[in-house]
């Protein structure tokens, strides 16, 4: 009867191992950042980004029960550990893989998707509640950063409330292809709206690249796995 190899053994304990330490650090930052007042003050997340942080913790928990699996399955030379290492790692595979292809198919609908969504938070531009307000200071920061103004529309996004607080101003002495005259003054032209979806179009191929990566390291998983599972059945 053949043996398992110790090279592979052991190679599948420290590529776990280390999976297992990623998840670890994912989940307790996603926990402090999710019950430490401090580090949403610090990091300016508010209840809106809440759901990001649920997804870091959920996405760190499934690591580490992978690695977890991964690792004793490996050392203790345990079929069942491997095997739902094997299909847990498959199933992130298969929903990598479709995310991929529907984001490619339906990308001008994502893109309109956005708009959609850009056109509702107008409403809170021209808004004056509280809540409104908060957004509103968060678009300005946004805006003065990228020199962009409004969400789809220009200035005109932020109805009467653009006389406020100079808000969009910007200078000629920086590049006049910016500024539009307005309402009495200069104000940047540009909708922020096309600067995040041009953002998210000049990183697609960033994403696409990580994504391809974890295939890769995903499917070298999967067949160190299936291949140790194997070894052990024969062993």
């Amino acid at each position: 009867m053949a043996g398992v190899s110790s090279c592979m053994k052991y190679s599948m304990f420290i590529f776990n191992f280390l999976f297992w330490v990623c998840g670890s650090i994912i989940l307790g930052v996603s926990i402090w950042i999710r019950v430490s007042k401090d580090a949403q003050q610090e990091l300016e997340i508010d209840s809106s980004a809440f759901a990001g942080v649920d997804l870091l913790i959920a996405v760190g928990s499934i690591i580490m029960i992978l690695g977890f699996l991964g690792c004793c399955g490996a050392i203790k030379e345990s079929r069942c550990m491997l095997m739902l290492f094997f299909i847990g790692l498959l199933l992130i595979l298969i929903l990598q893989v479709t995310g991929g292809i529907l984001g490619a198919v339906y990308r001008s609908q994502i893109e309109t998707s956005l708009r959609e969504a850009f056109q509702e938070s107008v409403n809170s531009l021209q808004s004056s509640t509280e809540e409104s307000k908060v957004f509103q200071e968060k678009l300005q920061k946004f805006q003065t950063t990228n020199q962009c103004c409004g969400l789809l529309n220009g200035p005109s996004d932020w109805g009467k409330n653009i006389g406020n607080n100079k808000i969009c101003e910007c200078e000629l002495k920086s590049s006049s292809d910016l500024c539009i005259y307005y309402q009495g003054r200069y104000v940047y032209k540009n909708p922020c709206g096309d600067v995040i979806i041009n953002y998210l179009k000049d990183h697609l191929l960033i994403i696409m690249g990580i994504a391809f990566g974890l295939a890769v390291i995903e499917i070298l998983g999967l067949g160190f796995s299936m291949s140790l599972y194997c070894q052990i059945g024969r062993k």
